[in-house]
């Protein structure tokens, strides 16, 4: 019996699966496009928020990281990380935290208003700064075009004791919308030619122009411009980056274990235990705006294999899941049979349940 199929039988409940050597693959390629385009690679670190997939990353030469949190950066400085960008703008009501995590570690923090750093300012607090521009996606920052706004508040940075411009940052969250590897390379080459511009208006010819997500750095042709990458999703992948484009389904390094708990072959339906508290409620419109969950894979002797065509997660609510399957599928299995459900956003998961489990049954805890 293979250690994999050792670590089936001991699963009692609902397990999101790692394969090992599936991440590590992911984190090297990554590794190598980044230092084929020349520019730092500095990993989001929100999707696995696991110090054990952390040492994955030293061994390929990582020592700056990005987190979405001041709790997740306190969490990685106590394993050893020293060099981490809050990829989150700052809550003034964490600034004993944030003056804290400072003291400790270099620290990049995020702003886009005047008015934070007089805060900033006030509290004493020394760390370096980059303004957040928002160069499409129109979630945080600000926009792009605001030139004066942005050189204005470069200019407030500038002019505080302890806080130091290091330079622009954005997220280009609406390349996930974007159409094939063409219209997010268009994306990216707009973005930068829109932040060199600002750079040279603000004249500081040495601010570091970061840029971050996983589709365009898992599929630009040429990097038209960026210092620094910050991609997150990219060490596990997922059902979203495989619909994007921006991976292929062998490259989905999660997995969720779930436990058949009823099956109903007169509509060719299984429930699962996975549901909401384990996937969230994302989901994805694939062809025909049909909606779906997840991917139904089944377990071989060494991992999963490629999803199981007419199979699919079709609805969670908290705790349920309710499986769409084949015929012959659905009369193979019984209460207390495990299928593997491949999640839409892989981030979510790890969030939702807190720890991973190797093939190999080695339970790697993350950020609690």
């Amino acid at each position: 019996m293979s250690n994999f199929q050792n670590t089936l039988n001991g699963i009692s409940g609902t397990t999101l699966l790692l394969d090992e050597d599936k991440c590590r693959a992911n984190i090297h390629a990554m590794a190598q496009r980044a230092k084929n385009a020349g520019v730092m690679f500095r990993p989001h670190f929100k999707t696995h928020q696991s110090a054990s997939v952390g040492k994955w990353f030293r061994d390929e030469g990582v020592e700056c990281i990005t987190v979405s949190s001041v709790d997740m950066a306190a969490y990685f400085a106590d394993h050893g990380w020293d060099n981490i960008t809050i990829a989150f703008p700052v809550n003034i009501r964490e600034l004993t935290k944030i003056k804290k995590l400072s003291s400790r570690i270099r620290l990049n923090l995020l702003v886009e208003d005047a008015e934070t750093v007089k805060h900033l300012d006030a509290s004493g607090i020394e760390t370096d700064l980059f303004i957040k521009i928002d160069v499409g996606a129109g979630r945080t920052g600000i926009a792009v075009e605001s030139t004066d706004e942005i050189i204005s508040l470069a200019q407030a940075i500038n002019l505080t004791k302890g806080l130091i411009l290091r330079g622009l940052l954005t997220h280009a969250g609406h390349t996930y919308r974007a159409v094939g590897a063409a219209g997010i390379q268009e994306i990216a080459d707009k973005s930068a030619k829109e932040m060199k511009f600002l750079r040279s208006a603000i004249g500081d010819d040495s601010l570091m122009l970061s840029w971050g997500d996983t589709p365009s750095c898992s599929l630009m042709q040429h990097n038209p411009g960026f210092d620094e990458w910050r991609p997150g999703n990219f060490v596990f992948y997922d059902v979203m980056q495989y619909h994007i484009g921006s991976c292929s389904l062998d490259k989905i390094a999660v997995a969720m274990a779930c436990p058949v708990v009823a099956v109903h072959q007169s509509r060719s339906q299984i429930v699962i235990s996975g549901g909401a508290i384990h996937f969230s409620k994302e989901s994805i419109r694939a062809d025909n705006s049909f909606q779906l969950f997840g991917y139904v894979v089944e377990f071989t002797d060494s991992g999963w294999g490629n999803p199981v065509a007419g199979a699919w997660l079709d609805s969670v609510s908290q705790e349920h899941g309710v499986v769409t399957l084949p015929e012959e599928m659905c009369r193979r299995l019984k209460p207390g049979s495990l299928i593997g459900i491949l999640p839409v956003h892989s981030c979510l998961s790890v969030a939702a349940m807190k720890e991973l489990t190797t093939l190999n049954g080695y339970r790697m805890y993350c950020m609690k």
